[in-house]
């Protein structure tokens, strides 16, 4: 599933970076060297950090 439209990330891509150690949106997408655009993406980004902190 895409998170983020703007710059093409996928869930999978914020849940590895979550279990990698990330604790905020902004740190997943600069993890994968992108940072947040139009920012609608935030939410449902933090929600799978969320996740998978809750998971660890």
């Amino acid at each position: 599933m895409v998170v983020c439209v703007c710059n093409a990330i996928r869930e999978h891509d914020v849940r590895q970076a979550a279990r990698g150690g990330v604790t905020s949106a902004c740190q997943a997408y600069k993890s994968l060297g992108l940072g947040s655009k139009c920012g609608q993406c935030v939410p449902f980004a933090r929600e799978i950090i969320r996740e998978e902190r809750a998971a660890a």
